[in-house]
């Protein structure tokens, strides 16, 4: 069996009008936050789905979690992980032949980042050799100097001025033609920096901010774009705007918190810090039972990030003090290790109620890259999508290659 192509010409807007459908027919699965809802509005029509999950065990949960698609559970759930599987099909961007670098170029790059990267240059296949590299919210640059090592003119962008200094200096050590600059990339002025001349690359530059590249670059002409999209929550707005006429078109309309939902895949994490997070998380579901109750009303109450330290906090402190915090009434006296279990069960058939809308993870994620890409298309690109790297390395391992 061969493995998929990279999207590009006709399969881009088919598939793009494939998941809209999909989307837009299921939002009643996949909008609703049941960490925030203790009703779903699809558990009445699937009962049994409900029941089913509801009944599983938090470890059920954790041991699907990144593999939704392979549960086997009731109807209508194996009809909607096919369809959100084959949906969510991306080809792997063909690798090109690059020259290893010294192992200079890799200090200071912590060693997943570094793969990223390296798996990242090796995917830029263009139909000209690039003149002039643009790494736009280069960090140091570490991007920038894998692409520019064989001497072609380098530019990176950045915000942090620390970040500019210490990247001059490295690309000074390594004797290479690289310029490093400071510049808000929202701001007005952040156009000067881009020529036609320029390929300009961004990997994971975080919502507002790669789009920003991609309207730029698209005014100033660049001859090519790489881009692997990163955080589409991170924007100014309250609602999502969409860049291309197709999704410009389409009835589908997200919020920032509809945005986050291609995050919520957990990339590998330490022992400790899962039960630290476990822990957070049954306790917040707990304190929202007692709220509900103090308040007289059944609506979930938004409580800001904690410090650690709030969890070395007997129970009954961690509620006291959040009630302060919150200002809210001082909680009567009752049976606290009966709440804070009632807290652990909730976490449990939390995760086990996130498995359905796990399902569109991948496909709402899809609709965002698709969305980019038809856009550089009316800006007179053509354009390939697809994957650069396992999703062990990154889960958002898309790609976005566009040449005039």
């Amino acid at each position: 069996m061969t493995s998929p192509a990279p999207l590009h010409g006709p399969h881009l807007r088919e598939r793009f009008a494939a998941l809209d459908d999909f989307l837009c027919a299921h939002q009643d699965v996949w909008r609703p936050v049941p960490f925030t809802e203790r009703d779903l509005p699809w558990e009445r029509q699937h009962s049994e789905l409900a029941t089913w999950l509801r009944g599983r065990t938090l470890a059920d949960a954790d041991a699907i979690h990144n593999h939704p698609e392979t549960l086997q559970a009731p109807a209508p759930y194996p009809q909607l992980a096919a369809r959100a599987t084959e949906l969510s099909h991306l080809g792997e961007l063909p690798a090109t032949r690059s020259e290893p670098v010294a192992n200079a170029f890799t200090v200071d790059v912590p060693g997943r980042k570094w793969q990223q990267i390296d798996a990242f240059a090796s995917r830029l296949s263009f139909r000209q050799a690039p003149d002039h590299w643009l790494d736009w919210c280069s960090g140091k640059g570490h991007l920038g100097r894998r692409l520019a090592h064989d001497g072609t003119p380098l530019t990176c962008i950045e915000l942090d001025p620390q970040l500019v200094v210490a990247g001059q200096q490295l690309s000074q050590r390594l004797g290479l033609c690289a310029t490093h600059r400071e510049q808000d990339a929202l701001a007005t002025d952040a156009f000067r920096h881009l020529t036609a001349a320029h390929t300009a690359v961004a990997l994971h530059a975080c919502g507002d901010l790669h789009v920003r590249l991609l309207e730029l670059a698209s005014c100033a002409g660049c001859r090519q774009l790489a881009v692997a999209p990163c955080c589409y929550n991170r924007i100014q707005t309250p609602d999502y705007q969409p860049l291309s006429q197709a999704a410009r078109a389409s009835a589908l309309q997200l919020s920032r918190a509809d945005l986050r939902l291609p995050l919520s895949e957990t990339v590998t994490a330490g022992t400790r810090v899962r039960r630290q997070r476990d822990q957070s998380m049954a306790r917040r579901l707990a304190f929202d039972l007692l709220q509900r109750e103090l308040r007289g009303e059944d609506r979930y109450l938004p409580v800001p990030s904690l410090p650690a330290s709030w969890l070395a906090k007997p129970f009954v402190d961690y509620c006291r003090d959040l009630c302060t915090l919150k200002a809210l009434p001082e909680p009567p006296t009752q049976d606290w290790r009966a709440l804070e279990t009632e807290g652990w069960q909730r976490l449990a058939a939390v995760r086990n109620l996130e498995l359905p809308r796990s399902l569109f993870r991948r496909p709402l994620e899809l609709w965002l890259l698709l969305d980019r890409a038809l856009y550089l298309e009316e800006q007179g690109y053509q354009v390939r999508l697809g994957s650069f790297c396992p999703t062990h390395l990154t889960p958002r391992n898309a790609l976005l290659l566009a040449e005039r």
